[in-house]
Formats: structure tokens, sequence, C-alpha cells
């Protein structure tokens, strides 16, 4: 008999099943062992990509990240966001002792031992996250970054067997995503109407006509509504063009700030050099400071307080990345360093410990305590210029 988390559909002449699972449940894994067995499917398909298929295959893939690409092509936080949500579920997976993801790795197991069909039927992990992040306002973002670095900075909480089993439940599964839509309105979409649509689309075009996917338990709904109609992909593959509004602030802001300092340079040198000074000492400042914070190396903390001011003046070149690839250059991760990050991300003194993830913090934080720096300089000047 067949789990009551299996959700069977019939559509020309195929037979889907929709195996609803927990991405931390040792039951999960035990059903889809059950399931294929039972089903004797042709094609098995997963809800995971490539990359997330490696990464969870392959601990040692980070021995091939280069962070020097990874800093120049601004990736800096998307791979931070990848690394504390892993560190995330690692946390759970340990109080529940199963490795997250267990149960997808147990489907492609499964299908290479009985010769079955492997179906890889996620969306690419970095398209998603940049939709997701597309698809956010600005406090959204603010917001986002703030509740990333608090699954950083504070363990998951204490969760049982039991808990998340129920999470399976459909009641509970609507429920978690209609708060999830409350709390950031611009996510479900891409995060998880997108990518139900294109699972469904992979899994209706598997071969054969016995098809079993293993789903986390939020796609089964939308899943097994679409999965009985064509859709095309190409739109929810493709990665949104920037907006073109940081670039007005960004530039605005740096016009208005050397608007300000020439302002006072005319209106007396005395004033004028104040300003100046204001503004080196408040971004180079904090910059510093927040490079330090994250454990940067005093020469990338030299750097920032330098660097930020003249930086900062150029909202097209970012001071984190200025400092990044200098904390990279004196501190460049070793193939051990590589090789520690898969564990090292499961505490937060790992975070700072390990040599790579630094680097990404670095990159941030220099970044942060230069915008920080900014505002608080433009403050600062305006109030010298006009009302002084």
């Amino acid at each position: 008999m067949l789990p009551q988390t299996v959700r069977i559909v019939e559509s020309e002449g195929k037979t889907y099943y929709l195996l609803g699972t927990a991405h931390v449940s040792k039951k999960s894994v035990e059903e889809v062992s059950q399931v294929i067995e039972e089903v004797q499917p042709d094609s098995v398909c997963i809800e995971l990509c490539q990359k997330r298929f490696d990464s969870i295959k392959n601990k040692d893939q980070w021995k091939k990240t280069d962070i020097f690409t990874v800093i120049k092509e601004k990736k800096v936080l998307l791979l931070l966001t990848q690394l504390i949500m892993s560190s995330f579920y690692k946390q759970i997976g340990k109080q529940l002792d199963v490795e997250p993801g267990a149960e997808m790795i147990k489907g492609a197991e499964e299908a290479k031992k009985r010769g079955i069909n492997l179906v890889l039927a996620d969306r690419n992990i970095d398209i998603t996250l940049k939709r997701v992040w597309s698809a956010l306002g600005f406090r959204q973002k603010l917001k986002g970054i703030y509740t990333l670095f608090g699954m950083l900075f504070f363990s998951a909480e204490e969760i049982d067997k039991d808990t998340v089993e129920n999470l399976k439940e459909g009641d509970n599964i609507g429920d978690a995503m209609d708060e999830l839509a409350k709390d950031f309105p611009g996510v479900k979409g891409p995060l998880i109407d997108e990518r139900d649509l294109y699972l469904a689309e992979k899994i209706r075009t598997a071969s054969g006509q016995k098809i079993v996917a293993v789903l986390g338990a939020a796609h089964c709904k939308g899943v097994a509504e679409y999965v009985k109609k064509p859709f095309d992909l190409s739109e929810i593959e493709k990665i949104p063009p920037k907006s073109i509004i940081p670039a007005i602030i960004g530039w605005g802001f740096c016009a208005t700030i050397i608007g300000l300092l020439a302002y006072g340079i005319i209106s007396g040198a005395e004033s004028g050099i104040e300003n100046i000074f204001w503004f080196w000492i408040l971004n180079g400042g904090f910059s510093a400071l927040f490079t330090a914070i994250a454990w940067g190396h005093p020469l990338a903390v030299i750097t920032a307080f330098f660097v930020a001011p003249t930086v900062g003046l150029h909202p097209m070149i970012g001071t984190g990345w200025v400092v990044g690839l200098v904390q990279a250059a004196v501190k460049k991760p070793t193939v051990l360093d590589m090789e520690n990050v898969s564990t090292d991300i499961e505490t937060v003194k790992g975070f700072w410990k390990n040599p790579l993830t630094r680097i990404l913090l670095v990159v941030i934080f220099a970044g942060l305590g230069s915008a920080l720096g900014r505002i608080l300089a433009l403050g600062k000047i305006f109030t010298n210029v006009f009302v002084n």
C-alpha cells in the first residue's frame, strides 16, 4: 500500500505518483524506497537541479570554488545565501539525525540501482534565487537580508520528528505558504509557483508511462494541477534584467555628495576641508570597522579605510569587491579550507573562521559599512553647508 503522502494523477495515458516529502525526514527516505519498489516506474523525477544534485553528492565540490571569480562576477550574496541556507538545514538535520536532501539522493540511488531513467526536474538554483531577489522591493530585500543573517546568527530551533512529519500535511503546508506570502509577497511566485510549473513540465515530459516524482510537500498540490497540460518554460528560465532605479539612486547620491563637497570648498577653504574630513572619516571609518568585525585581514581593514571614500564616489564600483579581493589575495583559501566549508558552515564561529566564507563576509560587511558611512557623511555635510 502506498503512503498517504502520495498523490496519484492520471493524464494522457500516463500515471504520475507524486510523493510529498520533508527534506529532513527519515520517514521520507524510507517512503521513497517503498514507492519506487511498489510502482516500478519507468522514470524517477527528483526535486533537484544539476548544481544542487552535485553539491549533495560531491562533498568536495568546494575545492573547485574560484573566490576571485565569485567576487568579480558579483555572486558573493548569491553564494552566501546558499551557504547560510545549507547551514540552517544542516543544523536541523543533525537534530533529526538525517542528511538534508537524503530523500532526493535515495530516489537517485534507487533509480540507478534498478536501471530506471532519472530526471533532475528542478530549475537551476541560481536562476531561482536571482528571480526571487528581482521580485522583492527595497524594503523586502532589507527584510530578506535581515532574515538571512538571522538564520546565521541564531541556531535553528529545536524540532522533533513529529513536527517535521506534520509539515507534510496539506493544510499545514498551505498555512506555511500563506505566512510566507504575507511576510514576503514577492517570494512565493518565483520560489514556489514558478517551480511548480517547471517541475510539472519536467515530470510531464519524463519518459515512460509510470512516473514517480519525489517532491517537497509544498510543491505537490501545484504540480498535481499543472502536470496535466504542457507549459513553455522559456519565460521562467530567464534572469530578469536589472532595474535602472538603483543605478539612478546611486549616481544621484554620489552627485549630491560631490556637489555638497564642491559647494563647501567654494564657500570657504576651512568649511570645505572639514566636509572632506568628515566624509573620509565616516565613510572609511565605518567600512574599516565593519571589515574588522568580519575578521578581515589588517591589510583589508586598511584598504577599506582608504578605498571606501574614493570608490564611494563611484556607484558602479563596490567598496566590498575591492576589499574582498584584497582579503582573498592575502588570505587565499587552501584546498583544505575548501574541503572544510561543508562542516564549518554548521556554526557561526565556523563561518567566521573558514577563509572562504570569511572573504564573503568581508565583501558584504565592508560594503555595508561604507554605505552607512556615506549616509552619515551626507547628513553631516548637509548640516555644515546649510545649517551651520
